[in-house]
């Protein structure tokens, strides 16, 4: 203030009930207040940021002419804007007020009454000579981009979205996997009402393909996100499909005619009962290329089909069964050879599935007999479809008519590149394709997917546009086959496709990227990926589903139905080692799996509990219910799960041990069970610490994105015009997630509706005078808000970008910058007065 102002300040204290009051003397604080130069007024209130606090401090800014106003009472991230609005409405520039928080930084903290309001007055004392320095400062208007920027497509996403398509303004829904719906398009039912998860997802999913204002952008990743409030630029990458979703037409005949192999990503390719090739992830060498590479094979001679088998029939005409149905003919001229005789490796292939698909499931298992019948289909498809020339025919003797007979071998291991089309195209089911997560203590791979190259995620995949993997379509690695393009009407499918940058502009963006599950082998205690049938909550999820791999039954590794299964709570929550937090929804999904395995097997079920929480509207009610369903309930951890070594209560050798401590009987027990499903925790994506430095987000302790206050504004953050909802922000169930997604969407439209928005002018200022254009701010800003001038040598600041973070104040050698709101004399004279 200049130096003609007198300083007219009023020093409001609060008691906040008995939360001050009862550490810190108040009326001495009052009192110690009033004393201090250029204060005019000092009062205390039970409740300051009541109306009648708030009116006691409008009254005296009137009546006795207040300049300043320093409110002594809780943290200014609860009440702050609260006590500036009540200043600004009495006619008092809200920039002239500060507040001192001697309830968290004081009162609480504290149990010595004379220490901590000596500590009171201190804070007082800062804030008081800290407001005699503060300048009246304007806010900035900014004009809001009605557009809104959605990132990430599970339920909260998808709700989100709906809820401001509805009201006309444009939204971009990014989600960076193929199809939108997130984890809840892998559930079976929901809790605790058992609705079908598709039931409640599906028209949702379905809806937002339809709204016009919804730009979909599945397959996309955000990559860089500059601005401020109402005017954010986003860049986003688009990763390469393969296939253009404005031709496909879903209808399907891509995935059911590739030939390739995508899943298991690690597999074996089998001649009867002999490895010929093993199959596992692609590998890159140091130009970025790659390609799967089999790691083991047998010589030719040990790999021959059946040397022992009797036919006299050549491998073409064994094939014509197959292949040269006149039925099919008239669809395949177009894939002729000109001038070479017979059909071509394409008529051939597409026949042979046509022939499939005509069988009918008896004459489907009559004929995959398992023995190698020499029609020589496996060498035609890997020589002329795949081009990859990996099996060839050998002669193995001759029959009993002394006929010649061969049989196909693997001829080059190199060439070999698994694709899996020799077992696709087998007739007799000789060749094959195993899943090596299979093997004993291997994790099978649940998906509800089709197992080919060209795939889509699911059944009711939004949108219903296939994709391809890169590292099993056999055309990116041989350049042969190119199946799924010759059968494909729409010309769809697109071989050169590469990743493009998009960039929009909106004017708010909301982050609902959802959350993983805890990596349970980090528990070895626990077998996972090291016994047999010990799955974790999301795979159980997925065999519950009708479109599952079990196509909804709860089976074994072998096949068989589990006669006990044993649910663990809390793996990886609660836990001093990896998360101290408790996920939230893990005991009503252990409750919900007991509820499915009891309906719909004759399994006994055992549930391992720490603490049974059922905090939502009818959970406790259907904790009940499962409870005389018959479900054994066991409070106690598990010390570990073990293999049975001998006959135990169940009979058969080989079930899980399950060693657990029984608090509610006091005893250590051994209970036997065939499956074990593990309710592992929820904890924040991978790279949100990636997309919290894109956005300027903060994190919290444990992971997740930080929220501006975790009661007063959940789903607000520090950054203007960025928005939480679902389980970025913690661990929450549906209902909570959906309802904090309605709440992020009706912030986000309260903003568009007001056309323009005020901007904090707390921000950087550089004199221009004393710079001397060394540019070391403009390498520390962390919103990018400062850049150089060349013409003027000096560097400038970007008032709308700049968030006033004091980066760069801090930092510049010359003492060019000055940050508005926090200048060196307010700190200096804060600091001063603290001391005293």
């Amino acid at each position: 203030m200049s130096e003609s102002d007198e300083a007219r300040i009023g020093v409001y204290i609060c008691h906040c009930g008995v939360n001050i009051s009862q550490t810190v003397d108040v009326a001495l604080c009052r009192d110690f207040a009033e004393q201090r130069p250029g204060v005019a007024v000092a009062q205390d209130y039970k409740f300051m940021c009541s109306n009648t606090g708030q009116e006691l401090i409008q009254d005296d800014i009137k009546e006795k002419d207040l300049n300043r106003v320093v409110v002594a009472a809780c943290s200014p991230l609860m009440h702050e804007i609260t006590f500036r609005t009540a200043c600004e409405e009495a006619g008092l520039n809200k920039y002239l007020f500060q507040m001192s928080n001697i309830r968290e930084q004081c009162a609480w903290v504290h149990d010595d009454r004379a220490l901590a309001t000596e500590k009171a007055r201190a804070l007082i004392n800062a804030a008081i000579r800290r407001v005699e320095y503060q300048e009246p400062l304007t806010p900035m208007v900014a004009k809001i981009n009605p557009a809104t920027l959605v990132i990430g497509a599970g339920i909260a996403g998808i709700q989100a979205s709906l809820e401001l398509a509805e009201t006309g303004h444009p939204v971009y829904l990014v989600e960076r996997e193929p199809t939108i719906g997130g984890k809840m398009a892998l559930f079976d039912k929901t809790f605790p009402t058992l609705d079908c998860a598709a039931c409640i997802l599906t028209p949702k999913m379905v809806s937002i393909s339809h709204r016009r204002n919804i730009n979909l952008l599945t397959w996309h990743e955000i990559e860089e996100v500059s601005g401020y409030i109402g005017n954010y630029k986003v860049r986003i990458r688009k990763k390469p499909r393969y296939v253009d979703p404005g031709l496909c037409t879903g209808c399907g005949q891509c995935t059911s005619h590739c030939p390739a192999t995508r899943l298991p990503s690690r597999r074996q390719i089998l001649n009867g009962s002999k490895v010929m090739a093993e199959v596992f992830p692609r590998r890159t060498d140091g130009n970025g290329n790659g390609r799967q590479i089999p790691r083991r094979a047998f010589r030719p001679e040990e790999s021959l089909l059946h040397p022992d088998a009797v036919t006299g029939i050549p491998p073409v005409e064994r094939a014509r069964n197959f292949t040269d149905d006149v039925e099919f003919a008239g669809d395949m001229k177009k894939f002729e050879r000109p001038g070479k005789p017979g059909p071509s490796p394409m008529q051939r292939y597409l026949r042979v599935v046509k022939a499939f698909q005509k069988m009918s499931a008896d004459k489907k298992e009559r004929t995959r007999t398992g023995q190698c019948n020499g029609c020589g289909l496996c060498v035609e498809i890997c020589n002329g479809l795949v081009g990859a020339k990996a099996i060839r025919m050998a002669e193995v003797g001759q029959n009993d008519q002394g006929k010649e007979v061969r049989r196909p071998f693997l001829a080059s291991l190199e060439a070999c590149i698994g694709c899996g089309a020799c077992a696709h195209v087998c007739p007799t089911g000789y060749m094959s394709v195993r899943d090596i997560s299979q093997e004993e203590g291997r994790v099978p791979e649940y998906s509800s997917s089709n197992r080919t190259a060209i795939y889509l995620p699911f059944p009711q995949a939004v949108p219903k546009v296939p994709l391809i993997d890169p590292k099993a379509c056999i055309h990116m690695q041989t350049g042969g086959c190119g199946v799924c393009e010759s059968v494909c009407e729409p010309q769809a499918i697109n071989f050169d496709d590469g990743e493009e940058i998009k960039e929009i502009e909106v004017g708010q963006i909301l982050v609902s990227t959802g959350y993983q599950t805890f990596d349970a082998r980090v528990m070895a205690q626990y077998g996972y990926g090291r016994l047999d049938n010990v799955v974790t909550a999301l795979d159980f999820e997925q065999m519950l589903c009708s479109t599952g791999p079990t196509a909804g039954k709860v089976l074994m590794k072998n096949g068989e139905e589990p006669r006990a299964i044993g649910i663990v709570h809390c793996v990886g929550s609660r836990d001093e080692n990896h998360h101290r937090y408790c996920s939230r929804v893990c005991c009503m999904y252990a409750l919900k799996f007991a509820h499915l395995v009891k309906d719909r097997t004759d399994a006994q079920v055992y549930q391992f509990y720490i603490d049974m929480r059922a905090f939502g509207k009818g959970y406790e009610e259907f904790y009940s219910r499962v409870l005389d369903e018959g479900a054994n309930i066991i409070r106690g951890k598990v010390g570990e799960v073990v293999p049975a070594r001998y006959r135990y209560a169940f009979g058969d050798e080989g079930c899980l041990i399950i060693r657990c401590e029984d608090t509610l009987v006091g005893k250590f027990r051994e209970i036997p069970v065939d499956m074990l499903i593990l309710c592992n925790a929820i904890e924040p994506q991978e790279d949100c610490g990636k997309l919290a430095n894109t956005l300027g987000l903060s994190r919290s302790p444990d992971g997740f994105f930080l929220e501006r206050h975790p009661k007063l504004d959940p789903v607000g953050t520090y950054s203007d015009g960025i928005y939480l909802a679902g389980a970025c922000q913690g661990p929450k169930d549906i209902p909570d997630s959906v309802a904090q997604a309605q709440a992020a969407a009706a912030r986000i439209l309260a903003t568009i509706s007001k056309g323009e928005v005020l901007i904090d002018p707390i921000r950087a200022e550089i004199n221009e005078d004393n710079c001397s254009g060394c540019r070391m701010c403009n390498s520390l800003c962390p919103y990018q808000a400062i850049t150089f001038d060349e013409e003027k040598q000096v560097s400038t600041v970007n008032e709308t970008l700049c968030k006033g973070c004091g980066t760069c104040v801090a930092a510049c050698p010359a003492g060019a910058i000055a940050g508005l709101g926090f200048t060196d004399d307010q700190i200096l004279a804060e600091l001063e007065a603290i001391l005293v």
